[in-house]
């Protein structure tokens, strides 16, 4: 009897011979005939899979958003049963940074997939997500359950302060694979943003009311 194939594994395991080729020679390097050799596949068993380089490389991408997700969800469940907005903000954002082979091929391919797509009309065609706005509404709205809860300051703009630190970690992340800084150093900068937003209330009244008092406030009307 004739063993049963599983075609999900079978496209998993082309889309991480992907992942590794395109992880040392780049993706714009990759070609189909590459990927079947690194999986040990026929061509013609990737293009029966893939049809095409580009639907290939799309695919390659959401198993690699896939994985991500897993690392976030690891990075939270070390913190604890209830990880609060702030740990959740954290998580995503510094699962982002290139700090391990894995994280690092990541931020690599969804550059260059981004990049090669604004002059390869292929690449173009094919949805680089299948929703642009996932993350960016995720932390949006982590960041308007903080304020809600009293832990977050209830003057910033969610939305905002969302899509700038998304830019912020992806700028960090290309810095940290040109090798400009490392990841320490990256996520410092993140966690000092995160320290400015996550600021309850009281505690900004606080510091307002010891700043006053270093510079003398006022005597009391008698």
């Amino acid at each position: 009897m004739p063993k049963r194939v599983d075609h999900e594994e079978r496209r998993t395991q082309i889309a991480e011979a992907l992942v590794r080729v395109a992880g040392r020679r780049g993706l714009h390097a990759v070609g189909m005939r590459d990927v079947a050799a690194e999986a040990g596949v026929s061509l013609r068993l990737v293009q029966y899979y893939f049809q095409t380089k580009e639907k290939l490389l799309l695919y390659g991408l959401q198993h690699l958003t896939d994985r991500f997700t897993a690392r976030v969800g690891a990075r939270l469940a070390a913190v604890g049963e209830r990880p609060g907005p702030r740990a959740t903000v954290e998580a995503i954002l510094l699962s982002s940074l290139p700090a391990d082979e894995e994280s690092r091929v990541f931020h690599l391919l969804y550059t260059s997939y981004a990049i090669l797509s604004v002059t390869d009309e292929a690449l173009a065609a094919q949805p680089f997500i299948d929703n642009p706005d996932t993350a960016e509404d995720a932390l949006t709205g982590l960041l308007r359950q903080a304020q809600e809860d009293g832990l977050a300051d209830p003057g910033a703009d969610a939305r905002t302060e969302a899509i700038g630190l998304l830019a912020m970690a992806a700028g960090l992340g290309t810095s940290v694979l040109v090798g400009q800084r490392d990841v320490a150093s990256a996520a410092e900068v993140l966690r000092h943003h995160l320290d400015r937003i996550f600021t309850p209330p009281a505690k900004s009244g606080a510091r307002g009311g010891k700043r006053r008092a270093e510079h003398g406030a006022a005597a009391p009307a008698r």
